[in-house]
């Protein structure tokens, strides 16, 4: 009777254990996981829109009645860049069919090639490829994942000596810069006068615009009706001011229809053109501000006093009414 007592009491003190051992026990961690074939990784941002493509040929066919001047006009440059490029000398003369380079797009495609197929100073360069290794300088490679193995200078051993155990340590010797002592006599450099600050074409593709001149728009911009400027009414000998900052390309009379004539540069991708003055008071070459006097208004090669103005984006007429502020 003793024995199933006691045997009782020992299944009741394991049952206990177990209890307590499942009470104490810790859950296992979860760990979560993507789904397959998705990535954890973060979406890639967007690329930035690319800029407006240039559509102007690289080459042009002259045709009847064109002149280097219209041709730089139409196409946007400056036509004694198109002069250079072609080696067209003064008085600038071109005939109908002759193939001209146009000078931007050449200058592009130069710089898109690889150094190989160009020449500088004479030299032609040679670069690596990517994925080329580096010419070695000695007759045997050496392995990347292996130290170099170094042959010169070699070491001399000295021969061992109690004199030379003895003897002192010389203190390293630290070399000092040379102090460059100024004669009492030598003359004393004045400091440099600042330059004047010369207005230059801003790099980018923006231009600060400004009306060029007080008065009236008389005809609005029409390109359905080859209208490719505004033309503002005013008295002669008005003055006519740069709409913004640039470069004089062209000062005269050689294109049919605009009489007195002046051409800015902005930058890479914009002209303006100021036409019908009676005096032009800027040169070919000069920089020009914003606001500053090229010309006085006329009616050359027209039938009343006004100022033809236009904006060229990359050649193309565009509507200056987009570009300028409401009223002048």
């Amino acid at each position: 009777m003793i024995g199933h007592r006691n045997q009782y009491h020992l299944v009741i003190w394991i049952v206990s254990l177990l209890l307590v051992g499942c009470a104490t026990s810790q859950p296992a961690p979860v760990i979560e996981r993507a789904p397959i074939g998705k990535s954890s990784a973060p979406p890639a941002k967007a690329a930035k829109p690319a800029t407006e493509k240039d559509w102007r040929p690289e080459t042009y066919t002259v045709k009847k009645g064109d002149t280097l001047y219209s041709i730089g006009l139409e196409f946007g440059y400056d036509y004694k860049e198109i002069a250079q490029a072609n080696n067209i000398q003064p008085p600038h003369v071109i005939r109908i069919g002759q193939q001209l380079k146009l000078p931007a797009k050449n200058a592009d495609a130069l710089a898109s090639k690889p150094a190989a197929s160009r020449e500088e100073s004479g030299v032609t360069v040679t670069p690596l490829k990517p994925d080329a290794p580096a010419a070695n300088t000695t007759a045997t490679s050496v392995s990347s994942n292996e130290p170099p193995l170094i042959s010169e200078p070699k070491a001399l051993r000295e021969p061992y000596s109690v004199q030379a155990m003895a003897a002192p340590i010389k203190p390293p010797v630290v070399p000092t810069a040379p102090v460059a002592v100024k004669p009492a006599d030598a003359p004393i450099a004045a400091p440099e006068t600042p330059k004047a600050d010369v207005p230059t074409a801003p790099e980018d593709d923006t231009v600060d615009w400004g009306w060029p001149t007080n008065g009236k728009v008389i005809a609005g911009f029409n390109e359905a009706s080859n209208a490719k400027g505004i033309d503002i009414s005013g008295s002669q000998g008005q003055a006519i001011n740069a709409a913004g900052a640039g470069k004089v390309i062209y000062s005269g009379s050689d294109l049919r229809g605009y009489g007195k004539l002046v051409i800015i540069k902005h930058n890479k991708t914009y002209l303006s053109v100021y036409a019908h003055n009676s005096q032009i008071v800027v040169k070919e070459g000069q920089q020009i501000s914003k606001g500053q006097k090229i010309a006085e208004m006329g009616n050359t090669d027209t039938d009343r006093v006004k100022l033809h103005f236009e904006i060229r984006k990359l050649g193309k007429s565009v509507d200056p009414a987009k570009f300028l502020s409401s009223s002048p």
